[in-house]
């Protein structure tokens, strides 16, 4: 019988304690205030799941809900594929470009969210953003604040100038995995580029595609900075996300409801992360017999 040195576990106690005070404590505050009207912390009043019910009967509730997952559909149906079309093109570079490629595209992921809509407020400004003035001299009439089209524009591709690093190099990362003997293989029964793509390189991003799809997800559906600043969820409500109806909450000091909400959102994106692991689970076996 072999003998386990059970002291390992003491080298996981400051993570548990990290995770315990950012994460499972402010979950369990939340919930409770859930069930409760405050204004203040001192005065407390119970109400049940009214909170609960005042949202899943509200009209509000399904449409900022569906625009949320509408956001993240379009973001992921953009970002994936032009991150694996990259991916593609840097495998068949040279080192300096790739490296070169990979450093600016990643440049986006390590600015600030508070100043990603700032930049792109400048940079579509009629007046003297770059975008803008070109859009003025080709006599393309783009307005943001009234237009709910040119909103959208305007959101999807600053998420994607934003995030699409990140789709790309974990993209890379699964087709720089394979080894060249799939390539020789391949050769040999003469398979085209797109048997290559298909029966090679793209079962092989899975796990890290997996990966990006989740978190791309997680992010663009609760997607809050970048709405408010650019046109506060307008216009006429066109931009209304879930998580700009939770601020609202929040900034009335309604905290009862805005606690209700935060629960509601947090169980959204739980069962649709659950849903996608379990789905990638229950495929994995059967792709392992077929192949």
């Amino acid at each position: 019988m072999k003998l386990y040195d059970n002291r390992a576990w003491f080298l996981v106690l400051p993570a548990l304690v990290i995770v315990t005070l950012v994460g499972i404590l402010p979950l369990i505050a939340v919930t409770n205030y859930s069930f409760q009207d405050l204004f203040t912390l001192n005065n407390p009043y119970w109400v049940g799941v009214d909170w609960y019910r005042n949202i899943v009967t509200s009209e509000r509730f399904y449409a900022s809900l569906g625009r949320s997952f509408l956001f993240s559909v379009i973001v992921l149906s953009v970002q994936l594929p032009l991150g694996i079309w990259i991916a593609l093109l840097l495998q068949r570079s040279n080192q300096f470009i790739v490296s070169t490629v990979l450093v600016l595209i990643t440049v986006p992921l390590v600015v600030p969210w508070n100043m990603i809509p700032v930049i792109w407020l400048n940079f579509i400004n009629p007046n003297a953003g770059l975008a803008g003035r070109l859009l003025t001299w080709l006599g393309v009439g783009f307005d943001y604040k009234f237009n709910a089209l040119h909103t959208w524009i305007v959101l999807v591709v600053m998420d994607t100038w934003h995030w699409l690093g990140l789709v790309v190099v974990l993209a890379y990362a699964g087709i720089s995995s394979i080894p060249p003997a799939y390539y020789q293989a391949a050769a040999v029964d003469a398979a085209s580029q797109w048997q290559v793509f298909r029966f090679i390189q793209l079962p092989k991003m899975k796990t890290v595609l997996s990966m990006a799809v989740l978190l791309r997800f997680m992010d663009s559906f609760m997607i809050y900075i970048e709405a408010f600043r650019i046109n506060a969820g307008g216009p006429d409500s066109a931009t209304a996300f879930l998580s700009l109806d939770l601020g609202e909450e929040i900034l009335s000091f309604n905290y009862g409801p805005s606690a209700a909400r935060s629960i509601v959102y947090f169980l959204i994106v739980l069962a649709v992360a659950w849903t996608f692991k379990a789905a990638t689970s229950a495929r994995a076996p059967t792709e392992e017999l077929t192949t």
